[in-house]
């Protein structure tokens, strides 16, 4: 029997959840608690777990698209179970199969998907073209009705070419609209013979997209210079620079693979001016998969993704149904290739060693020159952001700090911490530790305010936010009731938030509540910075890099002395409306006689 996967409660405040990534696809075999897919929201991204073991029968949440809490998301059965409410025609699995594909690409058009929560039922099975008779012989193939909202769709692909047979029920083109981009299958079988509305042209629903019949039927005829307009845009796919005329090719060749077969080009470009030959190229410009190297057709997004990673489709091995190429494959075989200049270079003699190692450090990005949707966590951070600068007026204190005692003291019994608690002794436990203490002292740093209620809270407990790093952008944790915790403890939960952050496994529960937040920026380096308040917080301490540096010291016996002490300058920006100067420089003037007095041997028995 089928088990429904549904979106759970993500916290108090959490209503909805865009899918990011399928970790799982269609026929897949799952176990209980094995993650299946990755879900956005605007607190924290988390893997979703599968409720019971089993074969993937179903996916209804594309990537991208977001779903209230509550909604399903797949479906999951016995291996040779249908899915639920699935059609009983004899095609239904092959829909739901095909239909599952194109789900699993993150196409970047689909951020607006945001959306199209309502419309994923229709979205469960691929949409049926609509057969007419033509006039001269053959099918009419019409562009169905993709959803309430949805009035026209742009053919963004053709899967097959003029001249070539289809099945029934067959992928024809790719169509993408403002709400989802599918397949269209064929409505009979036959031979294509005429392709009616060309790649990257919008039409309305009803529109006819091409004809369907007898192969040598009277609307073959129409269809060889039918296509003469795409012999100008194709050379974007892969294996069409060989019938497309030779200024075209040259100008894309170095994105696009498929430019090495310039022998079998050559005769084209020579024979393109002549009508007589015109026929001949035009019948092959619609296929953008006309080659046995590539076998499986890809979308658009991932010959995108693969010309400016420069990966050579027809040696990417797919992974999709059918061993359809898709974006995950591209990125796998950009790192492959990343990694396998490796070995050549150990085999190079040692001499040229030195030379490679220089040159690794300013290696371009491959960022360089491409554009990419923001996900939805930098899209709020991005708002957050510049929300917090228009709500509450911020500046910022530094001051430097001698932490010479502190590396001390941590030098000597780090070891002995690591093997009694499992976590390494870092500066920031020790930087935690003063900073609630000094908040205890200063409550106003530690507070919340409300201008329009007139209302400035003081909270009885010091929860503090932590900043972590990751590759999908800025997450704050928070760790709660940090002034009752020892050295030890924070540097536990540190360690611990750290962790679960990077890994995908915090709750949105772990993101609320903060009433400080403390970023490291000097952990790459930086002096120090001024960073932005965490709403509704009035206070956030960026802690600068330590360095070594001569410093002019009172000794008792030596008078002032210069010595190499390790220095830290720490920032504090501050809400103006509640904090005042004065008070951030007391605040800050407590934290510094706390870390450079260095007295926290207690912590650690000594």
């Amino acid at each position: 029997m089928s088990t429904s996967v549904t979106l759970p409660a993500l916290g108090e405040s959490v209503t909805e959840g865009t899918v990011s990534r399928w970790l799982k696809q269609v026929g897949d075999t799952v176990e209980a608690d094995e993650p299946l897919l990755e879900v956005s929201t605007d607190k924290v991204d988390t893997e979703i777990p599968s409720p019971r073991s089993g074969v993937l029968l179903e996916i209804k949440a594309a990537e991208d698209e977001t779903v209230e809490v509550g909604a399903e998301l797949a479906v999951i059965g016995d291996p040779g179970e249908s899915p639920a409410g699935s059609s009983d025609s004899g095609a239904a699995e092959t829909e739901t199969e095909q239909e599952s594909e194109p789900k699993a690409e993150p196409e970047p058009a689909e951020d607006e998907q945001q959306d199209s929560a309502p419309s994923a039922p229709e979205e469960a099975q691929a949409p049926r073209a609509e057969a007419k008779p033509a006039a001269g012989g053959g099918t009419e193939v019409t562009l169905p009705a993709l959803g309430e909202s949805v009035t026209e769709g742009t053919v963004s692909r053709w899967l097959k070419k003029v001249g070539d047979p289809v099945e029934t029920d067959e992928p024809l083109l790719e169509v993408s609209t403002d709400k989802v981009d599918t397949e269209i299958p064929s409505p009979t079988s036959g031979t294509l013979l005429e392709i009616r509305v060309q790649e990257d042209e919008t039409v309305e629903v009803g529109s006819v997209l091409a004809v369907i019949g007898e192969e040598g039927a009277a609307g073959t005829s129409e269809s060889i210079p039918q296509p003469e307009a795409e012999a100008e845009p194709e050379p974007e796919p892969e294996p069409e620079p060989e019938p497309a005329p030779k200024p075209e090719p040259t100008a894309k060749s170095a994105p696009t693979p498929a430019a090495k077969p310039s022998a079998a080009a050559q005769p084209a470009q020579t024979q393109t001016p002549a009508p007589s030959r015109a026929p001949a190229a035009n019948a092959a410009a619609p296929t953008p998969v006309a080659t046995a190297s590539d076998a499986s057709y890809v979308t658009p997004l991932v010959r995108k993704l693969a010309a400016e990673h420069g990966v050579d489709l027809s040696e990417a091995k797919g992974t999709g149904v059918g061993g359809r190429i898709r974006k995950q494959d591209v990125l796998a075989a950009a790192e492959a290739a990343k990694a396998a200049p490796a070995p050549a270079a150990e085999a190079a003699p040692a001499a040229q060693a030195p030379a490679a190692k220089a040159a690794t450090p300013v290696e371009p990005s491959s960022l360089r020159g491409t554009t990419e949707k923001m996900s939805r966590l930098r899209k709020t951070i991005a708002k957050r952001m510049v929300e917090s600068l228009q709500t509450s007026a911020q500046l910022t204190t530094v001051v430097e700090v001698d932490l010479t005692r502190i590396s001390r003291l941590r030098a000597k019994v780090k070891d002995d911490f690591l093997a009694r608690e499992g976590v390494k002794l870092s500066y920031l436990p020790f930087l935690v530790k003063a900073s609630v203490e000094a908040l205890k002292v200063h409550p106003k740093v530690n507070s919340t305010v409300d201008t329009e209620a007139g209302e400035i809270t003081y909270p009885a407990t010091e929860n503090v936010a932590i900043a972590v790093d990751t590759d999908k952008g800025l997450i704050v944790p928070v760790i709660r009731d940090a002034g009752d915790l020892s050295i030890a403890g924070i540097a536990k939960k540190i360690a611990d938030l750290a962790a679960r952050t990077r890994s995908n496994k915090l709750s949105p529960d772990d993101l609320v509540g903060g009433t400080f937040t403390i970023t490291n920026t000097g952990s790459r380096g930086a002096l120090f910075d001024t960073p932005i308040i965490n709403q509704p917080q009035v206070a956030i301490l960026g802690t600068g890099a330590l360095v070594k540096r001569a410093v002019v010291m009172t000794d008792p016996d030596l008078g002032e002395t210069i010595a190499v002490r390790d220095m830290m300058y720490l920032a504090l920006s501050y809400d103006h409306r509640v904090v005042d100067g004065a008070d951030a420089a007391r605040f800050l003037s407590t934290l510094k006689e706390r870390l450079e007095g260095g007295d926290f041997g207690s912590e650690f028995g000594l």
